[in-house]
């Protein structure tokens, strides 16, 4: 692990004005500051440079001032000084690729780091600011980076006999035993429109069914007559976020024996894999979709773009 770096003080610079001034050698200056002598060279070489303005020369308050001023202006972004690179990350962009995706693409066709997944993101954003909008290019388009706060109270008390996630057999956080499944419900614009997803966490196998609407009797249905033709051994658990339309999972441990349990309040991310599952379905069936205008073919089967795991199996759109 590297040692923390820190930028030259002005007292420093300061220190360094008549050590050099006496022609003291750069590694004597570094041995005195504490600092490196290639430290000392770059900061005068650097600061040293005659101008118009300027008739050369280090003088440490110049010096602070042209630091502080590099500091504001930052660095440029490296696609913006790479035309090919940024053509090539937008193209995958365009192709549903995210950006850990695409520097990762790029790592393995190159044999090396070409660009971090970080600095693809800064890049985005930053030219979202000036109204080019990249982040619409993004897999989810969110308009900006991170978790959206707690918005409203949590319906956590609400839901009857609610067992929390911690008390989820440990055998479900690390997909090795088959049979844990996570839950949860596409809503679409228009209204009555909804998909309830379920996810086993194992094989990664998906099974979706088309709502009447959010009501928690029809999701409890759909999700025993999902669940019902399997063998006790693939009913481990099922895991849920708070929200009411899961309000009557009792009925499952009631006709299946099948033990539910929830995340915690505002942490959706405790069942990720049914998350990621639905932000890859968001890419072919965005919020604005009307479910009633799809063919058949579109509404039984998902587009092979979503088959990216090797146990993955055909996943079917029960009409129901």
């Amino acid at each position: 692990m590297g040692k923390h770096y820190a930028q030259l003080t002005v007292e420093e610079r300061v220190e360094i004005y008549p050590l050099q001034a006496d022609g003291k050698s750069r590694r004597v200056i570094g041995a005195v500051l504490g600092r490196s002598a290639a430290t000392v060279s770059r900061e005068l070489r650097r600061n040293s440079l005659k101008t118009k303005a300027w008739g050369g020369g280090y003088a440490p308050l110049r010096a602070q001032a042209l630091a502080e001023r590099r500091r504001q202006r930052g660095r440029p972004h490296k696609l913006t000084s790479c035309p090919e690179l940024r053509a090539a990350v937008r193209e995958y962009l365009l192709q549903g690729g995210s950006p850990e995706q695409i520097a990762g693409r790029l790592r393995r066709a190159r044999g090396q780091t070409v660009i971090s997944h970080e600095s693809i993101y800064r890049f985005i954003y930053h030219r979202s600011a000036q109204k080019d909008y990249w982040h619409r290019l993004l897999p989810r388009r969110k308009s900006r980076r991170g978790r959206l706060g707690a918005r409203g109270g949590s319906s956590v008390l609400h839901l009857q006999h609610r067992r929390p996630i911690h008390d989820r057999p440990a055998q479900a956080n690390h997909r090795s035993q088959p049979g844990h499944w996570e839950a949860d419900l596409m809503l679409f614009r228009k209204y009555a429109q909804a998909v309830l997803v379920l996810h086993e966490r194992s094989s990664r196998h998906l099974r979706l069914s088309r709502q009447p609407n959010k009501a928690a009797q029809p999701v409890a249905e759909s999700l025993l007559r999902l669940l019902e033709p399997l063998p006790p051994s693939l009913r481990q658990s099922l895991t849920f976020h708070n929200g009411t339309e899961f309000a009557a999972h009792y009925l499952l441990t009631q006709h299946l024996g099948l033990p539910t349990f929830f995340c915690d309040a505002h942490k959706p991310w405790q069942k990720g894999g049914i998350e990621n599952a639905i932000g890859r379905l968001r890419r072919h069936l965005p919020r604005k979709t009307d479910l009633a205008t799809l063919p058949p073919p579109a509404t039984r089967r998902l587009p092979p773009a979503l088959q990216q795991y090797p146990t993955q199996v055909p996943v079917l759109l029960d009409p129901q």
